[in-house]
């Protein structure tokens, strides 16, 4: 999918200069909210998976050279190194793990319960076999004694897992962790917006 990667990946030239950004900010971010509703997927009440697309990561890479005043060529490429790997290249689906437990006492003691979770995270399309995700590909987020609450994750799928979404078959999401076990079901909204991640099967 080389071709395909190289064309959803973000350049230079895709990015606005930190003074238009800055005029532009407030309604380029309520595009982003906008169109990130579809791509947030709840799984259970305490994980939620948020799918990355090229939109959602010049978002992020925007608010990255703001914050850090970047603006030389050199700063500006390294984040776009960092985070193009981060789209989806038209074969998988690319999404950050956020594990949520408000009160920071019951966080911490399911963290630790929940270590491994995230190789537990499954996408289900139809009757075929689920794809497990690959997790945190860049660097290790798990210890001895707990998980991260947040984890990368990257659903690769088979031709014929994408052939029997474009032909219409469901698609959910679950984890089958021990000490977690849940499974959403995509509205027609949300898995419409991941299919546009797909290339044709």
């Amino acid at each position: 999918m080389t071709d395909i990667a190289s064309a959803r990946g973000l350049a230079a030239t895709d990015l606005m200069p930190l003074e238009q950004y800055a005029r532009e900010r407030a309604d380029f971010r309520t595009r982003v909210i906008e169109h990130k509703r579809r791509r947030t997927v709840p799984v259970g009440p305490n994980v939620t998976l948020l799918f990355e697309d090229r939109l959602t990561i010049q978002y992020q890479v925007q608010e990255m050279l703001r914050i850090e005043k970047i603006f030389e060529p050199e700063g500006i490429a390294d984040e776009l190194a960092a985070y193009n790997p981060l789209i989806p290249d038209g074969s998988n689906f690319k999404a950050t793990l956020l594990i949520e437990f408000p009160d920071v006492t019951e966080r911490q003691r399911q963290l630790a319960a929940l270590r491994g979770v995230e190789d537990r995270v499954y996408a289900a399309i139809g009757s075929l076999a689920r794809i497990y995700a690959i997790a945190d590909e860049d660097l290790e987020r798990e210890n001895a004694e707990k998980t991260s609450a947040v984890h990368f994750t990257r659903f690769e799928l088979e031709p014929a897992h994408r052939a029997a979404l474009h032909a219409g078959a469901e698609l959910r999401f679950g984890i089958d962790h021990p000490a977690y076990r849940h499974e959403h079901l995509l509205d027609a909204g949300s898995r419409a917006a991941l299919l546009a991640d797909l290339a044709p099967a």
